[in-house]
């Protein structure tokens, strides 16, 4: 059972990284759901393909509800979708989807596990998903998770029989949740987990069926479901205060980067759940003919008798009146043969006794990170808030040889605080997201060990073991190692420990764009990790590349103190892509890491090392105007982007601009999804317009069909009808439709080489139709599909232009595609071939 107090406060979505990292603290009534909880041996595996794809309320109600153990698997973490709430795209995206993933499960009560899928970016069609994605290792990757958790039932979010009616990862984890059914129990199929795990039959599978497979309420109203099991989700838990939809709702919320905040809800709310495999229950319940009791185990039955009188006798006001006969029912359950159970029964078991004791177990060190061979303090504090009578045999820290034994009886409510000092190995691994150490491909991590596989997050490097003896039984505890310190304006705050590097590099443009052959300068920033670091800085470059001075020595003498130091780097004269990638020597090392610390209030603070590189190109492009007015959507990096040849971005605040405002500059441009989340916009449409009248440009980004205010009458001059047409093969065939049109010609020639090397699609919600004053310039499809000719179209209002477009710019300009930045200068410049004379971007 998780703290769900926390998330019921004023301060809900408030949360500070406090919460995010803070040891729960359990009261009465959510100890005795804990109880109930431990005497249910049952498990249920959730399926899907994406954070945010997972049923919460059903995840809530089997976790809280039913009390069985629940488990969400997403085949991937995300790493293809947009972030609302910050800059972290891909492989960080992945990370901060992670951690609202398991923010979610500590609010529903679920677990959550992985595939080693990469999220490559939207697919039509299931085969394209698993030709991408390596098929054999993902269907590894859930018959492995099938093996490792068990569950009795498996769950699939999305209809495997369907391909081509929604995302292709949707179809595509279905797919594979249901031939790994049978498969897990198959000892031939994948053999080598057998090393660490069992084969595993599931009792049956279903599909998490819903009116909108059906197409409409009513249809479903009429359909057959006598193969289908029924739920009604939204009770009441009285013992926690709260509805089961009320923490679904909260739960869901956690997906801030998606913008999935919501408000609660309450009342009756029914999930449909259709066999697809497996017997048939013949009452609405998923666990029918499955015994979920203790006596499931050999040994199991004297250790449910101990903990059911506990469940019927609890003691509210006492907890920790029941020690004696937890102690004795986890030393019953340290002597049953399936391991399986035994360890996961003696986790809850030992959170139960540390909760009805009262007693707080932390180890804290004194910094927030420390560097391999380092020498570290951690400060332990241990109070028993009981009149149990416990005794602190020892304290070890695990994979070092630091031990304590204060042997000493930890008296009620009386505090004790110990140190422990040690050396970190040299050896030691750093602190990083465990699937982003090796290169993997576009649709697959590398992750060579099997126990790693699935894990949600690297696990943490230090763990504290806190050796207590109940009345002479001898039970051990373990803690991870935090970083717990206060600020004036927040208070008690707690980040984990990280293992880092003595020293960290960065280029901050990660995207370094020559339009000619000027020399320019690169500053790479250079961080210490410990204190009295020194050494040299240079920069590996591709060849015929020129790097002045070839090396740069630098001192720093605090920790965590950030320097930089400047190259000067001239490109060829012909076109050249490649990677500048800062070494840093300090003796006979060298360290080549970048530090990417991603701190939001409701996750925990997340160190991710990456190589430290910037991507270089010398390109050929032109341009013409200067200033560019930029409305910013739902976040992007285009601005910097269209700095980095030469234009002047400023960002403006739509709520300010009034009519006139915008004559000063050469176009405007609205970043993507503006229209679906700047509310000002509905009431700056004229002034917009106006501007482009006068003789403006005005370029919009791509935006979700159908997902803005009902007051916007249109977001073009004349009518155009956005749809969710998309070309997600970034290698389709582009044909210019318009081969004469200002865009493809001024003052960049666009052909279809130009299109080549862009990633991960070519674009989005495309307009469907639009009135004839709009031209057409691109045509492209995906495989399969009909031509899709709405990616690019321009219309001419009054002087000036208006232009549309869903090509990806907000993926492909980042990245330095040339292509993608040739084309967005044309749009830029439209109309000024005859006004102003175009001119070589000056770097």
């Amino acid at each position: 059972m998780k703290h769900f107090w926390v998330f019921l406060s004023v301060t809900l979505l408030l949360f500070t990284n406090a919460f995010a990292q803070k040891p729960e603290k359990l009261t009465s009534a959510e100890l005795f759901h804990e109880i109930q909880k431990l005497n249910f041996l049952g498990t249920a595996l959730y399926v899907a393909a994406h954070p945010d794809d997972e049923n919460t309320s059903l995840i809530s109600y089997l976790s809280n509800h039913e009390k069985a153990r629940t488990v969400y698997l997403s085949l991937t973490r995300g790493d293809g979708g947009q972030n609302l709430i910050g800059s972290e795209l891909r492989e960080l995206l992945g990370v901060l989807r992670t951690q609202e993933l398991l923010a979610a499960r500590n609010v529903d009560g679920g677990e959550q596990r992985f595939t080693r899928a990469n999220d490559f970016g939207f697919s039509k069609l299931p085969k394209e998903t698993l030709e991408i994605w390596d098929n054999d290792k993902v269907l590894a990757d859930v018959v492995w998770t099938i093996r490792s958790i068990k569950p009795d039932v498996i769950i699939n979010r999305f209809n495997h029989r369907t391909p081509g009616s929604t995302h292709g990862h949707h179809t595509a984890s279905a797919m594979l949740s249901l031939e790994a059914f049978d498969m897990a129990n198959d000892p031939n199929a994948y053999p080598e987990q057998l090393k660490s795990a069992q084969t595993w039959q599931p009792k049956r599978i279903f599909y998490n069926t819903s009116w909108w497979q059906y197409g409409s309420r009513e249809k479903f109203a009429e359909a057959d479901k006598s193969n289908m099991i029924k739920m009604d989700v939204g009770v009441y838990y009285p013992e926690l205060g709260i509805s089961n939809n009320e923490i679904s709702a909260m739960s869901r919320s956690q997906h801030l980067c998606q913008g999935f905040g919501t408000l609660t809800v309450r009342g009756s709310s029914e999930e449909y759940l259709e066999l697809l495999k497996g017997d048939a229950p013949t009452e609405n319940n998923l666990f029918e003919g499955i015994n979920t009791t203790w006596s499931r185990v050999k040994g199991g039955e004297a250790i449910g008798e101990i903990l059911e009188k506990v469940e019927e006798n609890f003691d509210f006001q006492n907890p920790a009146k029941h020690i004696p006969e937890l102690i004795k029912a986890y030393q019953l359950l340290q002597n049953i043969e399936d391991e399986h159970w035994k360890n996961l029964k003696s986790v809850a078991l030992k959170n139960i006794i540390l909760a009805a004791t009262g007693l707080y177990l932390e180890a804290s060190s004194e910094s927030a990170s420390a560097t391999p061979g380092s020498k570290t303090t951690i400060t332990l504090e241990t109070i028993n808030r009981s009149s149990a009578k416990i005794n602190l045999k020892e304290v070890q820290i695990i994979g070092t040889n630091a031990k304590l034994t204060p042997n000493k009886t930890l008296d009620n409510n009386q505090k004790e605080n110990f140190t422990i000092d040690f050396t970190l190995p040299k050896t030691i691994s750093y602190t990083s997201p465990y699937w982003l150490n090796e290169q993997g491909t576009l649709g697959m991590y590398v992750v060579k060990d099997q126990n790693l596989i699935g894990k949600p997050e690297t696990p943490n490097a230090f763990r504290a073991r806190f050796t207590l003896l109940f009345d002479g039984v001898e039970i051990p505890f373990e803690k991870d190692v935090v970083h717990r310190y206060s600020r004036p304006d927040k208070g008690e705050l707690y980040e984990p420990f990280a293992i880092l590097p003595e020293v960290t590099s960065k280029i901050d443009e990660k995207v370094l764009i020559f339009a000619n052959a000027d020399t320019k300068e690169v500053q790479v920033k250079v961080r210490a990790g410990k204190n009295n670091v020194s050494g040299t800085v240079s920069l590996n470059h591709p060849s015929g590349w020129v790097i002045t001075p070839k090396s740069i020595p630098f001192s720093i003498a605090q920790k965590g103190e950030e320097i930089p130091v400047t190259f000067k780097v001239t490109p060829p004269n012909s076109e050249s892509e490649g990677k500048l990638e800062p070494k840093i020597a300090i003796g006979n090392q060298v360290f080549d890491k970048e530090l990417v610390e991603i701190a939001y209030n409701h996750i925990p603070k997340q160190s991710v090392l990456l190589p430290s590189a910037a991507r270089v190109v010398r390109m050929n492009i032109k341009k013409a105007g200067e200033h560019i007015a930029y409305i910013m959507g739902a976040g992007d990096q285009v601005p910097e982007s269209l700095e980095q040849i030469g234009y002047q971005v400023h960002i403006v605040d739509p709520n300010e601009i009034q009519n006139g405002d915008l004559d000063k500059y050469d176009a405007v441009v609205l970043g993507i999804r503006a229209y679906n989340v700047v509310d000002a916009l509905k009431f700056k449409q004229p002034v917009l317009f106006d501007y482009v009248e006068r003789g403006g440009t005005m370029i919009v980004q791509y935006n979700t069909a159908g997902r803005w205010s009902t007051q916007f009458e249109n977001i073009a001059p004349y009518n155009i009808t956005l749809s969710r047409d998309r070309v997600t093969d970034e290698n389709a065939e582009v044909k210019i439709l318009a081969p004469n049109n200002s865009l493809v010609n001024f003052p960049n020639p666009i052909t279809t080489k130009d299109f080549d090397g862009w990633v991960q699609e070519r674009g989005l919600y495309f307009p469907s139709g639009w009135n004839a004053e709009f031209t057409p310039i691109l045509s492209m499809k995906d495989e399969g599909e009909s031509e899709k000719q709405g990616s690019l179209i321009v219309a001419p209002y009054g002087e000036g232009h208006y232009i549309y477009t869903g090509l990806s710019f907000f993926r492909e300009l980042p990245v330095g595609v040339s292509g993608a930045y040739k084309l967005f200068a044309n749009m830029l410049s439209i109309g000024k071939n005859e006004v102003k004379k175009d001119s070589d971007v000056k770097g």
